[in-house]
């Protein structure tokens, strides 16, 4: 269990002793001067490590130089062992582009007596020198070498800076050229030489000579090799320069067509399939056409299953709107009579289970993007080939079968979707075949009736009784598959089930964990219960996991996620109309979350505080605790006496605003005479204020609301690394505009008291879902600070002179995760800068409030995830002041985002010398000298 709940809890670093970056380099630096040749690989090794840890460009640089030295002077195997760690680093020390030490470790290099070393070692530098000519020149002069090993060496370096430096492409070009035709270069030489030419694409005049340089060469050299590695370096060219895709893709469908040597033509597909996903806007109807047509006519299942491959890429873009649109002059057709159509159909019933797969694919997208009205043969095929392939591949395990698979289920999710009316056969298929699949399979199609279900939640309660069924029968072993189906099975029945879980299906699940599963497996269904808004079921199971931790930590997590739930449970026991018991039940509920926040605050580490988790629990909290106050608003805003006995005194006497009891007696003794006085005005104001008295606590309830949406929109916008469905479940949080009620009709008051609260209880009603984001964070975005100058001790604070101006440079380091821009990516960077007077020092006089303050703010954008600005800070107001500097950041779509951190430094402001001369003297009636005066007119005749 511990080492599963590591996943929620990742990164915590519990008890782990940390060194700081000067101790950590100094330890590698001891493995590096020693003279065994183990104890350097091994410090070298260690390298990469340091740099994720301390992304900073001065500690890579000073790294780095002791690499230098370890490079010059070293053997061949400390040689080889710094090459590789260099490339592993390439992402960090990218961070140190145009530093000064960078000639020093260049210096290093060039250096080296291995001139195959030296030119490898260039190669991976080259996207932080990418314009040093000399080491321009030592790549041209290692590609005229005898050693081959060292010609070898220089065309990779020729390649990666071709890739970074303009002038480096423009000038080694023809050298290139020259040495590919070249009679005396060997036939593998030139197949190395050919890929730098890919790298040509930095302006049009080059990139239409390497693409006549390679027309040249695929005539010329019509070997099998040749043609393959000069097609795809052509294709690759096309690709990056953006020119002549339509010619690349004429010539790739010519040779697909005409060249018989299957290598030739498999590179076709595979460069076809390239553009396919690249350009598919520039593939014309011909193309596709042209393409059908070598589909139709291969006996080879190979080839087809590669052209069925790009055919299924295209129809799921703009390109398949193109193949069907209507040209100009011709007669309309039906979607039956093109050549796509009829190859799919005739291969969605293939014996080749991958061909099958395509052609249904192709059919699917068909029916999902065009809106002709003739598309039922289509749609029947389409699901009878769905069907046909879910039999064939769920008895198979493999993973080929397992691939087919899941191109299957995609393809019904997204028929289900697009044409609804198809999806009950769909459900009925999947739920058929559920019985007899095999683990893996099933654990799959369990994922596509979860996504069904929830596009269309009326599908569900007919699953449940298959469902139930199967999960009586599985787990019967405790294999890592049944554990995965045992989850997957309960994520299904979690989202089929509209209403709250009965008890036999609970007990049902209870069983079957309490038989063959672990606790992580446990764990997992619970996290999913809560996802779903099945607390009860979530609240028993997180109680059984809490003594089956071993850390106490994850105890308060779990105990924490425990009290959530029976918060949730509390209020599923509201009624309309019954105002007492919901007070009752939200107090019960708050009472169960103050425990669980408690709980959630011990379950935090410094590397893990679990921001999200506290800030949307402590915004449950007061939401529940508004909606408290609002319902005990209405109660207060209700008539006396009540409501019974004022109908009856309204029936009796006649006068139906008496159900309103004091508030229209008050009222009516302002109307009369209102009637037969003329100072109506005066009497309307009274009136006015009488209402407003009554509007007055609703005012209060509802200034909670917008507190409450502001709030939540902070929390929005500190939740970069949210995945889109708990930002969306987010932003569907109370956004209370200006919400004013009138009351000029006193008749209905009660029932706007009534329909209040009977929204409130209706909106609690429904199950709170704890996202994705509260358990599991895909993405992973942090941004380091260094601020300068810094003091040694945080506490201690920064000296200053008065008449000088503080010069902050900030310094920062993006960190990524695993997965960097999976929902979103960082444009720049908003740094705020902000100083206030903490203490003062010297006279007391009044000080101008913006001398009291700095508020600053910069942008600056992120290069190779490091970034670095300065500020001038006036400090002229003698004492201690607080400079603090907050980083947002904002996304390619312009929205900014609070992501943090925030640093905070300590400067004292110190009176400059003279001045403080200047003042003793007059403080002791002396003037002050000429000679003194004359300074600092020089002193600042500077400024």
């Amino acid at each position: 269990m511990a080492s599963g709940a590591k996943s929620f809890l990742a990164d915590a670093g519990y008890g782990e002793q940390e060194l700081d970056a000067n101790s950590a380099l100094m330890e590698l630096d001891k493995g590096l001067r020693s003279g065994k040749l183990g104890e350097q690989c091994e410090a070298v090794v260690r390298f990469p490590r340091l740099f994720q840890k301390y992304p900073f460009p001065i500690l890579i640089n000073s790294a780095f130089l002791k690499l230098a030295d370890v490079f010059r002077v070293g053997m061949l195997g400390s040689m080889a062992s710094i090459i590789p760690e260099r490339k592993n680093a390439h992402h960090s020390i990218r961070q140190s582009l145009d530093s000064h030490d960078n000639v020093e470790v260049e210096a290093a290099i060039f250096a080296a007596a291995n001139f195959s070393a030296q030119s490898k070692m260039l190669g991976s530098m080259a996207s932080i020198i990418p314009e040093r000519k000399n080491a321009h020149h030592s790549i041209r002069q290692s590609l005229d070498s005898h050693d081959n090993v060292e010609v070898e060496a220089a065309i990779f370096a020729a390649a990666n800076f071709s890739a970074q430096s303009k002038d480096f492409a423009g000038g080694i070009c023809n050298k290139i050229s020259e040495m590919i035709q070249g009679l005396a270069t060997p036939v593998d030489l030139k197949l190395k030489l050919i890929p730098i030419l890919q790298h040509m694409h930095h302006d049009a005049s080059l990139a239409s000579s390497s693409r006549q340089l390679l027309q040249q060469l695929v005539t010329s050299y019509p070997s099998t090799k040749m043609v393959i590695v000069t097609l795809h370096t052509f294709t690759l060219l096309a690709a990056s320069s953006l020119v002549d895709i339509p010619k690349q893709i004429q010539l790739l469908l010519q040779y697909l067509k005409n060249d018989p040597r299957k290598a030739v033509k498999r590179l076709a597909i595979q460069d076809l399939k390239l553009l396919a996903n690249k350009t598919p806007h520039t593939w014309s109807r011909e193309n596709i056409q042209a393409l059908c047509e070598c589909a139709l006519q291969t006996p080879y299942d190979s080839l087809k299953l590669g052209m069925l491959s790009v055919l299924a890429t295209l129809s799921g873009t703009i390109a398949i709107k193109q193949y069907f649109s209507i040209a100009p002059g011709t007669t309309a057709t039906t979607a039956r009579s093109f050549d796509l159509v009829k190859l799919a159909q005739e291969c969605c019933y293939h014996n080749n289970r991958g061909i099958a797969a395509h052609g249904v694919r192709v059919l699917t997208n068909i029916s999902a993007s065009c809106q002709e009205k003739d598309l039922l043969v289509l749609e029947q095929d389409a699901v009878f080939g769905l069907e046909s392939l879910l039999v064939l591949c769920s008895q198979d395990s493999s993973p080929g079968a397992q691939a087919t698979l899941k191109i299957a289920l995609t393809c019904m999710v997204k028929l289900a979707k697009c044409r609804p009316h198809l999806s009950q056969s769909v459900v009925e298929s999947l739920l058929t075949q559920l019985h007899s699949a095999q683990d893996a399979s099933r654990i799959l199609m369990c994922h596509c009736l979860a996504a069904i279900a929830m596009q269309l939640p009326v599908l569900g309660d007919g699953m449940l009784g298959d469902l139930m069924d199967l999960y009586k029968v599985i787990g019967r072993s405790a294999t890592d598959k049944q554990q995965e189906l045992l989850v997957s099975l309960a994520t299904v029945i979690f989202v089929a089930s509209q209403k709250a879980l009965s008890s036999e299906v609970k007990n049902v699940i209870k069983q079957q964990l309490e038989n063959v599963s672990n606790g992580w497996t446990a764990y997992r269904i619970a996290r999913q219960a809560s996802r779903m808004g099945n607390h009860d079921m979530a609240r028993e199971l997180y109680q059984s996991l809490l003594t089956q931790v071993a850390s106490e930590h994850f105890y308060f997590w779990l105990n924490s996620l425990k009290e959530f739930s029976h918060a949730e449970q509390c209020l599923t026991g509201l009624q309309e109309e019954d105002y007492s018991s919901a007070l009752s039940c939200i107090a019960e509920s708050l009472k169960s979350y103050h425990k669980g926040i408690a709980s959630l605050t011990a379950a935090s580490t410094p590397l893990n505080p679990l921001n999200f988790q506290c800030g949307f629990v402590k915004l449950r909290i007061d939401l529940l605790q508004a909606f408290s106050q609002l319902i005990c608003t209405c109660n207060s805003l209700k008539t006396s006496p009540p409501p019974a006995i004022a109908t009856t005194i309204a029936m009796t006497s006649g006068n139906d605003l008496q159900r309103c009891g004091r508030i229209s007696t008050q009222a009516c003794s302002l109307f009369l005479p209102c009637a037969e006085r003329t100072c109506l005005p005066v009497e309307m104001r009274e009136f006015s204020s009488l209402i407003e008295g009554m509007k007055g606590k609703m005012k209060l309830s509802m200034e909670e609301f917008r507190n409450l949406a502001t709030r939540y929109g902070d929390l929005y916008q500190s939740s970069f690394d949210a995945d889109s469905a708990t930002l969306r479940n987010v932003e569907l949080y109370p956004t209370v505009e200006n919400s004013e009620f009138a009351y000029f009709y006193l008749r209905l008051l009660v029932k706007h008291t009534a329909c209040l609260c009977n929204a409130v209880i209706a909106l609690l009603k429904v199950p709170l879902s704890f996202q994705r984001y509260f358990f599991q964070k895909l993405q992973s975005t942090s941004i380091k600070l260094a601020l300068s100058p810094s003091p040694r001790n945080p506490a201690e604070p920064i000296a200053v002179q008065n008449n000088q101006q503080l010069a902050l440079k900030v310094e920062g380091v993006v960190q990524h995760g695993s997965k960097p821009g999976l929902f979103r990516k960082i444009q720049s960077v908003c740094l705020n800068v902000s100083s206030t007077l903490q203490s003062k020092s010297g006279q007391d006089y009044k000080i101008p409030i913006d001398s009291m303050t700095n508020e600053m703010e910069q942008r600056v954008e992120p290069h190779n995830d490091y970034f670095s600005t300065q500020f001038l800070l006036n400090l002229v107001i003698l004492g201690t002041h607080n400079i603090t500097v907050e980083s947002s950041v904002k996304d390619l779509n312009g929205i900014v985002w609070k992501t943090g951190p925030k640093t905070t430094i300590f400067v004292k402001s110190l009176e400059d010398p003279y001045s403080q001369q200047v003042r003793l003297q007059q403080q002791q009636g002396q003037p002050p000298s000429q000679q003194q005066q004359q300074q600092q007119r020089t002193a600042y005749s500077r400024f």
